[in-house]
């Protein structure tokens, strides 16, 4: 008898500090109440200049144009420090290198050099990369024109478009890089599935 009271006793107060809890909690959602007491939610603005990334179809890329010989200039006064003037000797990673140019062999020889020219899939996504961290003493300083520039004057020198190339939002999507079928893209769509 003892034992029964007890464990009705118990699930009563479990059963209570459950609904308190879920109450609390739906009353906090509604109210959105910040969760520290401080703080507010970001505006749609705050929002957007953090939003910058380009995904492989080129969807955020944003508008401008950028040559090869834009590029060089820009490479020799920003880049060129870091990853060497032709972009295989600086003290930082190479840039360019096609090598191997058959096979892909980087899961079973870990001493490749992996490069734009031999390892990246997709040109949208080297636009992505130099926009948000590039040069690494001031990254995403860059303006779109420079960035489109420095983006075909880098695929020219992995011999993948020519040195009169002109990039822009409509161009880049369309350059094919040697490694594009490399790598399984991740279809994915997000929620409780994706593991």
């Amino acid at each position: 008898m003892r034992r029964d009271r007890a464990a009705a006793a118990l699930a009563l107060a479990s059963a209570l500090a459950f609904a308190a809890t879920r109450a609390e909690a739906e009353q906090a959602s509604s109210s959105r109440a910040p969760l520290f007491g401080f703080g507010r939610p970001a505006t749609a603005a705050e929002i957007g200049a953090w939003d910058i990334d380009v995904r492989p179809d080129g969807a955020g890329l944003p508008p401008g144009r950028g040559t090869v010989a834009q590029g060089k200039a820009v490479y020799a006064a920003k880049c060129a420090a870091c990853h060497g003037e032709a972009g295989r000797n600086g003290p930082f990673d190479a840039l360019v290198g096609r090598e191997p140019r058959s096979g892909f062999p980087f899961g079973r020889d870990p001493s490749l050099v992996r490069t734009i020219g031999n390892y990246w899939p997709y040109a949208t996504t080297l636009y992505d990369y130099v926009h948000r961290a590039m040069p690494w003493t001031q990254p995403g300083s860059l303006e779109p024109d420079e960035v489109y520039g420095l983006v075909a004057y880098l695929l020219f020198l992995n011999q993948i478009v020519s040195q009169n190339a002109v990039l822009d939002a409509a161009t880049l999507p369309k350059v094919v890089m040697p490694a594009r079928d490399r790598f399984v893209r991740d279809n994915r769509r997000g929620g409780p599935g994706v593991r």
